[in-house]
């Protein structure tokens, strides 16, 4: 599992650097660095090797849903066989909580999925708004360090222990239990995770990860839902393309635009798996 380890880790880290060709060059080389201390890694209690942390804080830009899913699947996946949290539900709520690693919280901090500091936390800290004025998150100096936090997280609290009883391609299950359980205040914390599993399809990286021998469940068919925004003053493409986790390209197509120009008063079709939490 160690050697596995290894490789996943290193896998995820190259695919990174490959992605962010466009990146300055000393961005390049901290990357380098951190994939090159990858055989120095130390042991989970689930067997799972992750590299040592260099120091350094390192951000990994994202431009889309797309690129954070190829970029952070490979260790969602390694996350998966180490703790048994499903990879799909890893990375939608990943996309979900970071607002696909653009959020304002996890450029500065690399929390992923906004964690916040609670009692013991002996790591590095930064202060945001969020329920509060001024709460207190975790904060990583990479992105792994997140996931492998968010994995240590929910496998070490009694609330979440009934998540680790289902079958391991029950996303749903996970979804609606990660709500009773209270990871969020939000009632349509479910849907929202749910939706952005079956729009990218990303229980395939959950299949990636078990054993081939693994007797899956029937996968249901995928529907779609919308919803309708109406234009505000000061609207555009772009900042409705962050605000529902979705791009100016595929808003344009649901709504059959020629151009990015808006009008007060327009109604614009939203896909309700994009919704904004």
């Amino acid at each position: 599992m160690r050697i596995l380890g290894t490789i996943l880790v290193c896998a995820f880290l190259l695919s990174s650097c490959g992605a962010k060709r466009r990146a300055a060059e000393a961005h390049k080389r901290t990357m380098a660095d951190q994939a090159g201390m990858a055989g120095n890694g130390v042991s989970s209690p689930s067997g799972g090797a992750m590299p040592g942390d260099s120091g350094k804080f390192v951000y990994v830009p994202i431009s889309s849903i797309e690129e954070y899913i190829s970029t952070f699947a490979p260790i969602a996946q390694f996350e998966m066989q180490a703790y048994g949290i499903p990879a799909s539900i890893t990375l939608a709520q990943g996309i979900l909580e970071s607002g696909y690693g653009q959020g304002e919280l996890t450029r500065k901090t690399n929390n992923h999925f906004g964690i916040k500091c609670h009692t013991g936390w002996e790591g590095d800290y930064a202060h945001h708004d969020d329920d509060e004025k001024g709460e207190c998150f975790r904060k990583y100096n990479h992105p792994m360090y997140s996931f492998r936090d968010h994995s240590i997280f929910l496998s070490s609290r009694s609330r979440y222990a009934p998540l680790f009883e289902l079958r391991k391609d029950d996303y749903k299950g996970w979804a609606r239990g990660l709500k009773a359980a209270g990871y969020a205040t939000d009632r349509h914390y479910p849907q929202k995770l749910i939706s952005f599993i079956e729009r990218y399809r990303l229980y395939e990286y959950d299949r990636k990860a078990l054993p081939a021998d693994y007797a899956y469940t029937d996968q249901p068919e995928t529907t779609e839902e919308y919803g309708v925004h109406v234009v505000q003053q000061g609207d555009t493409l772009y900042s409705l393309s962050r605000k529902y986790l979705t791009t100016v390209p595929a808003l344009m197509e649901l709504n059959n635009m020629k151009n990015s120009t808006l009008a007060i008063g327009q109604k614009l079709k939203i896909r309700s798996q994009a919704s904004k939490k």
